[in-house]
């Protein structure tokens, strides 16, 4: 029998704390702590690489980098790589809300410090243990490679790399090695971030693995054009002689926009995929599941077929279904690494090949109950759902539970009366209740939704550049009475741990 599991939707940037924006730090513990209080023993994260434009983690500078704003100082304190004189003077940052440009200045000076700070006191085994992070298999594939891009990117203010000098963007063996001598002492800033990251992440994930909670990472299925993956792998993806997409990813038009999504990420080549093994892919599920126990794939139709948009249009309307690599890329991941924990994001409009890949390679699909009530015995409402679910009230780019009721037109509106009940105070808990209490394996709640919170206060808007990813938890929030009431349910539906 499959174990019945539930969790917690949180991103750590979401984290209460004094740095302006979540991190790995005590707060971090302490979101554990509750979790643990709470019954859940799965705790979902989204993507945790470095974010690029408009803050979003799903549109990271690199698919293997870890975020250098999830760094606790705290814990660099406490590890002797921070002075402690260092967190005397922080600034006033907003506690409710992350103010990015700040949060960043303040957290940037804050890793300055702790790499001088390592550079001239750090003992020698601390020493011993950046160069042995350095040389593992584990990084040898991509952390020099991210190193030289992300010192190229403060080199060059920040511009993509296909406005740097041609010989650098086209990666020029000369000129990849010049800049590795001017850049040396920069590069080597970079590498110790990483090291930073990724010790204290493994510390976290550790510690939650201990409490019996699994962590339920997150990856996009595209990168970012303006992304050291692209840069150092650029063959790998359809790019023209000037280093420009010449196809770019999105979805067609629908019900929901008249010009589909254009979402800009360059094209894979998948031929070149497929002549190279799908090393690339390999490399990047080996990391990601060092990150996480089970693993989220986003869009993960795509696999099947995809929407490809020529490079420079300025809507989705004219693109055309692709074939995607189908069966061939699980298959040779599968070879490399073994069975997976993954999980198929398989939302939106679904074809029967789709489905059948997802049920032909064991992957549990989700749902989302927000979407059971835009019809007539939706297949997201709970007497359509499977065991073989992750089943939401919403995600993160949903509304949250109560936002979503309270602006839902009367005939939708009525829908839900019939069909959960007549309570609209309470709509946040009835929700939670209803997917806690489904066949599906594992039901997952956005903390929005724990707490009961409008829409002011949800993680993303789709279509809205401005805004988001923005939203901070309270400590005061983390109550005992949230935990004990979601743990009565856990419990009574047969999801405790």
């Amino acid at each position: 029998m499959t174990r019945r599991e539930s969790g917690v939707l949180l991103h750590p940037t979401s984290l209460p704390g004094r740095m302006g924006i979540g991190d790995l730090g005590p707060q971090a513990r302490r979101f554990l702590d509750w979790l643990e209080a709470a019954g859940q023993s799965v705790w979902q994260v989204l993507p945790l690489g470095p974010t690029g434009f408009g803050n979003s983690p799903y549109n990271a500078s690199s698919t293997f980098a870890g975020n250098p704003m999830l760094i606790s100082p705290d814990r660099l304190v406490d590890a002797s790589l921070l002075p402690p004189s260092a967190l005397e003077k922080l600034p006033e940052l907003p506690n409710d809300r992350v103010d990015y440009p700040r949060a960043t200045a303040s957290k940037i000076d804050l890793l300055r410090t702790s790499w001088e700070y390592f550079v001239a006191w750090a003992p020698g085994t601390v020493k011993d243990e950046l160069q042995a992070f350095y040389e593992a298999p584990d990084q040898r594939g991509w952390l020099d490679d991210w190193a030289l891009f992300a010192a190229l990117k403060a080199k060059f203010s920040g511009k993509p790399w296909q406005e740097w000098p041609r010989e650098l963007a086209i990666r020029s063996a000369a000129a990849l090695e010049q800049a590795r001598r001017e850049l040396d002492d920069e590069i080597a800033y970079h590498r110790y971030v990483q090291f930073l990251f990724y010790q204290q992440w493994d510390e976290l994930k550790a510690e939650a693995n201990r409490r019996g909670i699994r962590v339920f990472g997150d990856l996009p299925f595209y990168v970012a054009l303006d992304s050291a993956d692209v840069w150092a792998n650029s063959h790998l993806f359809s790019l023209d002689d000037d280093a420009l997409p010449v196809y770019v990813a999105g979805v067609p038009p629908d019900y929901f926009s008249a010009t589909g999504q254009l979402w800009g990420n360059p094209i894979y080549r998948w031929d070149r995929q497929d002549e190279e093994g799908y090393g690339w892919w390999i490399e990047r599920l080996r990391n990601n599941l060092r990150l996480a126990d089970l693993l989220r794939i986003d869009h993960f139709r795509a696999v099947v077929d995809f929407w490809q948009v020529p490079g420079g249009e300025q809507t989705a309307i004219n693109g055309r279904w692709v074939r995607g690599p189908g069966r061939r890329l699980f298959d040779a991941v599968g070879e490399a690494l073994g069975e997976l924990p993954l999980v198929a994001e398989d939302l939106g409009i679904i074809t029967d090949e789709v489905r059948e890949l997802r049920q032909n390679l064991g992957l549990p699909g989700m749902k989302v109950l927000q979407f059971g009530f835009d019809s007539v015995d939706s297949e997201h409402l709970p007497h359509r759902v499977s065991p073989d679910t992750v089943y939401y009230t919403g995600t993160h780019d949903n509304d949250t539970a109560v936002g979503w009721h309270a602006a839902m037109e009367t005939e939708q509106r009525q829908r839900v009366r019939t069909y959960l009940g007549p309570s609209a105070s309470t709509i946040h808990q009835i929700m939670i209740r209803t997917v806690l209490t489904s066949v599906a394996d594992l039901a997952v709640i956005p903390m929005q939704d724990v707490l009961g919170l409008g829409s002011d206060e949800r993680m993303n808007r789709p279509g809205e550049p401005h805004g988001n990813w923005e939203w901070r938890l309270q400590t005061s929030q983390l109550s005992d009475s949230h935990a004990a009431w979601m743990r009565e349910l856990t419990e009574l539906s047969g999801r405790l741990p």
